[in-house]
């Protein structure tokens, strides 16, 4: 059958959901009648609910600054020798000093030579960071 690995998945992946919904609305019971031992219930429900929201907002914080590094990333991969350097002078400039101090080397004492290392640098890599 075609789709059976993917039936599979999607029903591991709704279980883990609903695990997880579960996790949550028993940590959130927790908080609230432990609150409830020190203020009243109309306060406690107030901070579980504050508590909640903030953890929402952090994580989607940390997914959203992490998203645009990738796409960061993604632009330097895609970008041509020259958008290349300047994200290294960027990122990393002594490497870049050193790198371009190198180049500048090679290409006085063998143009071709200088030729192969800008088509190495071109190059796109074949594995990914993460």
């Amino acid at each position: 059958m075609f789709g059976r690995g993917l039936v599979k998945k999607a029903a591991a992946a709704a279980v883990v959901a609903a695990c997880a919904f579960v996790v949550i609305v028993a940590l959130g019971a927790s908080e609230f009648y432990a609150l409830c031992l020190v203020l009243p219930p109309l306060a406690a429900a107030s901070l579980t609910a504050l508590s909640f929201a903030v953890l929402a907002l952090v994580t989607a914080l940390i997914y959203l600054v992490r998203q645009d590094e990738e796409e960061e990333e993604e632009e330097i991969e895609s970008a041509g020798l020259g958008e290349r350097a300047f994200a290294l002078f960027r990122q990393r400039p002594i490497l870049g000093t050193v790198a371009a101090l190198a180049g500048g080397f090679i290409f006085l004492r063998n143009p071709a030579l200088a030729t192969m290392v800008a088509a190495a640098f071109t190059e796109r890599s074949s594995r990914r960071r993460r």
